[in-house]
């Protein structure tokens, strides 16, 4: 397994729409690996594709609780196919946009098919810190981040503190 460079916004990547997978072959299962190995690496929870650079509709995500042990979840052309009226405000990061957080809405409930490192198609229902996960990875498949959802004032603060964050450490 490598640890993948992780891009950050503004890069254009990260707004680009990722390309479903034909299957989940040696070099899918390769760059989930990979992709939980960096995750880990940078102490996230979820990572998508798109942000290591590849626009394969690949995510992997593991909200598992201090003390418990590792969890990973590999979803490949993850696709919501329900989704509850009832919402939750979570506040997200992401590692795309490091040290930034902010709330957002998103519905509480989900259930999502995708294949699995098996490229075995699979379904799962997911609520709470999984839920909020899921669908902020699934949206980095679409080009969109969390601060999409953000007015476009606060965008603009959080986007900028980035790139000062950059500039100070390049």
């Amino acid at each position: 397994m490598a640890r993948l460079p992780i891009l950050v916004a503004p890069h254009p990547i990260l707004k680009r729409k990722a390309q479903p997978v034909a299957e989940v072959d040696a070099r899918v299962v390769k760059l989930m690996d990979d992709m939980v190995e960096t995750m880990y690496d940078a102490a996230g929870i979820g990572l998508a594709a798109p942000q290591v650079g590849v626009l394969d509709r690949v995510i992997v995500v593991d909200v598992h609780e201090k003390g418990e042990p590792p969890n990973p979840i590999r979803l490949a052309n993850p696709e919501i196919v329900w989704s509850s009226d009832e919402k939750a405000v979570c506040e997200e990061g992401c590692l795309s946009v490091p040290e930034q957080y902010a709330d957002v809405t998103r519905p509480m409930r989900i259930r999502v098919r995708y294949l699995d490192e098996k490229n075995q198609p699979q379904e799962i229902e997911a609520d709470g810190m999984l839920a909020t996960c899921i669908q902020h990875e699934i949206d980095h498949l679409n080009g969109v981040l969390f601060v999409d959802y953000l007015s476009m004032l606060k965008r603009n603060i959080l986007l900028k503190k980035v790139q000062k964050m950059q500039k100070a450490t390049a």
